[in-house]
Parts: structure tokens; sequence; C-alpha cells
């Protein structure tokens, strides 16, 4: 059987699950005894055993298998949860991470067998009381049996399950109970039983399985289970159904006619029963435990506590990308009609109709706009779910102990941001965690709580997203940083009596500077602050960050919801217009020459207090010819976090929504323009990118 057409859904599948296991096991790990979440870890390992199995990816397969077992004894209650267990559990994922990546390049999991690891998950196993063991494999074998010995004789039902039958009964309806036959050369036998559990979802409500579903899904039956049915449906109906299925050999039953005798007083075992039954039917629901369970009041709704389930649609990032690009064409178009629109006409008329067109293109334009930027984008949660199970390896590595606190997971973002954010916010939490955070013993003399606390917020703000790490540490030593940067030669002593502390801050975001007296596995390479810097910036974003020694840090990084259409300031210089975001302009300013004054011979103004530099743009790009004399000129206020410039520029022409087009790896230019976009009448504007200019 050729698997390859299902290899997409493979890989997504593995993540998720892989994912889910991650964040249910640091759970395990504070919660040992929370059985929705054993649950939850066993369905997912499973499912991932299945996939591997279907797919042909033995390796993975056995490893998957070896954790279920575990799993298996923890759900049992023969096996306590320690974090030597969960150590083990984190190598476990991070080996079939490796797996799900070499078969994601190259089709196939590798040669690499991981039996240190699989020595390890039996190792526990096998160190566990073997009496408790052999117990619950008496208690699993149980059911099984009832299984083969209820063919012929009703089997037993609580009884609310007597009730269900009773009430549909009375409501004239019908109630079955069938011994279904799989065929003995059957490879997939619980997934054959759980077709036919799902071919009769709407045809009826299952009351009973004999095994339970449970166990027919972990195969732990014969070649035959008994179900017992309500429906409004024929016999031949339903037994019809249910031999569809194939390898289904027979489907053998009986119908109940009489109504089951009413409740007696009940005595203790029967209580103890009916309790038993009812504590398994309020189990979250297992993916083959599809159809509903007894239509009665006494049973709990399968699952209730569970989250609802997000409905998504998997959609390959190029078509996205091929339908944001007609969607630029489309303004590219409007801003044509816009364009033609302007020319004057002798009688007016069809001026208007122009203009009726326009207005209805606009509408149509941002619309679509809108829409497919949802469709691109994507929660943040993506990125971030990873972070706290790297925050409890660095605790472990760095004998440190700290909690990572996280808000805002659902803040959305654009897939190409989400894509590369997730390297600078490791190297910051990383950071966080070894430079930022003390010893126990420092903070116990600080008079802090031992365990330091790391936070990594999320949150919209207006056409940005705002992403901050803080930390309750140390904070930044402004002195040692001076010291240090001294001692590497990247400024001088004079230079820094006159910096201040902030100016001395910024200066960790210079290449291969690092504050670490030795290169450990974590920090100390000269990696770091810098990547994130450059990262962030060529998202469109920036970076800065806020310190108070003895306290901590924040760093607070600013990225553009999206970084394919935004809304501009046009502008001209000589006979050249050029592009300016107007997320970073804060204001334009009309400022007579007498105002211009110089600091160390560079033009400056004050404008309400802020003394702010000139930036003469024409000047900056070689603007052929010189600007018409005047006396006074026009200012466009920048900003980047708490620094401003103006850029001087000839004239405004006005806000402009503009398609972002990418200047190709071919064009080696100047940072300072981020893009081009191309304008109404044809021609090309090039688009200022203000934060490198500030």
């Amino acid at each position: 059987m050729d698997v390859s057409q299902y290899l997409e859904i493979f890989i997504d599948e593995s993540n998720e699950h892989l994912q889910s296991l991650n964040d249910q096991i640091m759970i395990l790990e504070k919660e040992p005894e929370n059985e929705d979440t054993i649950n939850e870890i066993f369905r997912a390992a499973h499912s991932l055993k299945g996939m591997a199995g279907t797919m042909g990816y033995k390796r993975m397969q056995t490893l998957t298998h070896d954790m279920e077992n575990v799993f298996s004894e923890v759900r049992n209650g023969n096996m306590k949860v320690n974090s030597d267990l969960v150590d083990v559990l984190f190598q476990c994922l991070d080996a079939l991470e490796k797996y799900v990546s070499n078969i994601q390049q190259t089709q196939d999991e590798g040669t690499e067998d991981n039996e240190p690891i699989i020595k390890a998950l039996n190792a526990f196993i096998s160190g566990e009381k073997k009496q408790e063991a052999a117990k619950a494999e008496e208690k699993k074998e149980e059911p099984a049996q009832a299984a083969s010995d209820s063919a012929a004789s009703t089997i037993e039902l609580a009884d609310f399950e007597k009730n269900a039958v009773n009430e549909a009964i009375k409501k004239n309806m019908h109630a079955y109970q069938i011994k279904v036959s799989v065929d003995e050369n059957c490879i997939l036998k619980a997934a054959r039983a759980f077709l036919v559990f799902k071919n009769l979802e709407g045809h009826g409500d299952i009351v009973k399985s004999v095994p339970s579903v449970q166990d027919i899904e972990d195969e732990k039956f014969d070649f035959d289970f008994t179900i017992v049915i309500v429906t409004n449906e024929s016999y031949a109906d339903i037994s019809g159904i249910i031999k569809n299925v194939s390898e289904i050999k027979d489907a053998d039953g009986k119908e109940f006619t009489e109504l089951f005798p009413e409740e007696q007083p009940a005595k203790e075992e029967e209580v103890k029963e009916e309790k038993k039954a009812e504590e398994h039917a309020a189990k979250p629901a297992t993916q083959a435990q599809v159809p509903a369970t007894a239509s009665s009041k006494k049973a709990p709704a399968a699952g209730s506590k569970g989250k609802a389930v997000g409905r998504t649609v998997r959609v390959d990032i190029e078509k996205l990308d091929a339908l944001m690009n007609l969607v630029s064409e489309l303004i590219i178009a409007k801003n044509g009609l816009v364009s033609v629109s302007s020319e004057e006409n002798t009688d007016g008329s069809i001026g208007q109709k122009f203009n009726e067109q326009i207005e209805y293109l606009e509408t149509v334009t941002t619309n679509l706009h809108e829409s497919v930027m949802k469709v691109r984008m994507m929660p943040i949660e993506s990125v971030v779910s990873k972070f706290p199970r790297m925050i409890r390896d660095l605790s472990k590595k760095l004998d440190k102990k700290m909690e990572l606190y996280m808000s805002g997971e659902d803040t959305e973002l654009d897939r190409t941001v989400i894509d590369e954010i997730g390297d600078p916010l490791m190297h910051l939490l990383r950071n966080s965690a070894d430079h930022g955070l003390e010893s126990a013993e420092i903070r116990k003399e600080r008079g802090k709580d031992e365990v330091g606390s790391i936070f990594l917020d999320a949150y919209q703000d207006g056409n940005n997203v705002v992403i901050e790490v803080r930390d309750d540490g140390n904070g930044i030593d402004v002195a040692k940083v001076r010291d240090k940067a001294i001692s590497k030669g990247t400024i001088t002593a004079e230079q820094a009596e006159v910096m201040s502390d902030k100016e001395i801050i910024d200066l960790l975001f210079r290449p291969s500077f690092s504050t670490s007296e030795k290169v450990t596995e974590v920090s100390g390479r000269g990696v770091g602050l810098d990547v994130v810097k450059s990262k962030i910036e060529a998202l469109g974003g920036d970076v800065e960050v806020k310190t108070s020694y003895g306290e901590g840090s924040t760093f607070t990084i600013r990225l553009p919801l999206t970084l394919a259409i935004i809304q501009a300031l046009m502008v001209k210089l000589g006979d050249e217009k050029y592009a300016i975001s107007l997320a970073s302009i804060q204001t334009i300013e009309d400022i007579p020459v007498t105002d211009i004054k110089y600091v160390h011979a560079k033009e400056v103004i004050n404008l309400r207090g802020n003394v702010i530099p000139l930036v003469r743009l024409r000047n900056l790009l070689d603007v052929p010819g010189q600007p018409e004399e005047s006396e006074s000129i026009t200012v466009v206020i920048v900003s980047k976090g708490d620094k401003m410039a103006g850029l001087v520029v000839d004239s405004l022409i006005g806000q402009m929504e503009i398609v972002i087009k990418s200047l190709g790896k071919y064009i080696s230019i100047n940072k300072m323009i981020s893009g081009a976009t191309i304008l109404g009448d044809g021609s090309v504007a090039l688009i200022i990118d203000a934060n490198t200019l500030v």
C-alpha cells in the first residue's frame, strides 16, 4: 500500500500529538493523580503508535508502544509518576520529534533505535511490584471473558442501562442485543470495530458494549463483541449496517421485548456495580466512543469537561500566498482607477460613475484583504507552547528554581511572523533564566521567593502585537555592562562617561557582546541579543529593554500584524516618490528654517521640549537636483521606541494603502529601504524603513 499520499497528514497530526504529550506530561509532573491527564496522555500515545504502525515506521511504533505500556501502568495505579520518569518520557518525546523530522525531510524515520531510552522505560515497568501487575492483568482479562460468555444469554445490564431499554420499549422503539463477529484473519480488528460504532451513528444510541469501548479500542477482545442498541429502525437494517463493514463475519442478535422489572431496593453489591458503571460512563470519551452513551438522565455526558475542538482547515501556505498576491493586484488595479479618475473631465458625468466604481472597488478590496489576513493569522500559542518544557529543562540544568507564567497565547499574528518569532523568544527566555534570575541563596538574602518567576505576555495594541518577556531577577548591572564594553573596545572611557544608562544597556544588542564570565551550554557565546534584534527588525518590529537593578528586567517586542499590505504616507523628494509606514509616524510639522539649531554640527529642532535630530532624505538618498528655497521645511517626525527623528521631505502627497513588494535577493540595497510598491500610474516607489533611519 502506498502511504506517501498520507505523509503530510501524518506529520501534522504527529506534531499535534507530540505537543499534546508535552503539555500533558508537564501537568502530570505537578498533578500525578490527575486521571483526566493520564487518560489524555494514554490516548495521544496510543494514536501515535497506531499512526506510525499504519505508515510502516517500525522504530517509531516500538518506542511509542513502550511509552504506552508505561502510561498503562500509571493509569492502572501500578506505577507512581516521579521526576525521573518524567525526564525519561521527555527523552522519548525528543526522540519521536527526531523521527518525525527525519520523515519530513526524507520520508524515512532513520536508523536510530533509541535502545537506551527503551531500556530505561522497561526498567521502570520491571521495577514495580510484580504482584500488582499480575492482579491488574487478571482484571483486564475479565471483560474479554464476559464478551465470549455473553453470546447466547442476555448480558448483564446496570440499572440505568435497563432504564434506557425500558424507556425505548415504552416509546415503541426497538432495543437489540447484537453479537458482532470479526473475521479471524483481520489485522486491524479494533479499526473494524470502530467502523461498526461509527456507521451506527445517527441510527440509534449504543447503551452498552461488552467488552467496554476502551478495551475494544485497545484490542483487548478476541474476535467478537456484543452491543446493546436502542433504535427506531428494524433489526434487518441495523444488522445490514454492521455487516456492510468489511471483514465483519456476522451480526447475530435478539430484540428485548419485555420490560425489565422496576428497580428494587438495591443490595450492597448491586450499588457497587452501578457506581462502577456510572464512573466508567463519566470517563472522557475516547476516539471510539463517538456513539452516544445511554439516553438516560443518570448517565453523565461523556467528556463534558473537555475543551471544545477548534474547527480548523489546514491550508498550504503557498495557496494563501497566491491568494494574497491576487489581493495585491486588486489593490494596484484600484490605485490605477484612482489615478485615472483624478484627471479632469469636461462634462463631469464619467467622473461621478468612476468615483462610484472606485468606492465599490475600495470596499471589496478592503474586505478581501481583511478576510485573507484572517486566514493567514495564527494564535501565538503554536510558538509558545513548547516553552514551559524548555524552562523545566533549564531549571534542572542551571540548578535554579523557576516558574514560567504565560498570558495572551490566543493573540494572533501573521503566519510569516509566527514562523520567525520562535528563536528570538527562546533567546530572551534563556537570557532571563541564566542572566536574569539569581540563585535560591541570593534570592533568600534579598527577601524574594526562592522560586524565580519568568513572564511571557502577548497582547494586541492597535496594528501591532506586543510580546513582553520579564523576570523578577537581578536586573541588568549597568556598571558591569559599561566596564565590559570599555574592556572589549566597544566604546571608549570618554564615551562611557556621557552615555545614559539606557544607551549603555542598548550595547547588549551589539554583535558578540556577552557579559557571561564562562561559556556554558545555555549562554556566554556572544550569540543572543544581537540575533534577537536583527530578527525582530527584519520582521519590521523593534525590541527595547527596561530594567531595575535587583528587581528584574522587561524586554518588549513590538511587531506589525501583517507584512503584506500597510497604510503609508506618500512623500515627494524632487521628482521621486517614497512611502513611509504610518505606524512609525508621530506627527507632521511645518518648521521655519530659522528654528533649525545645531548640536555637534548636526541639525536639530526643538519640538515641544524635545530635541529631535533632522535627517535630510534628499542627501541620504542622493536625489538629483536642488530643493526649492523656502522659509519653512516639511518634517515627518518618526519614532522607534523612545527615540525620535525628523525626516525632511520636499512635499506630501497623502495617505495610501500600499502593497509591499520585496526587492528580491538580487538587489543589494541599503537597509533603510525595506521594499517597494507599485503606484497607480505604474511607477515604482521605494518604502523607507524609519526604524533603521532612527
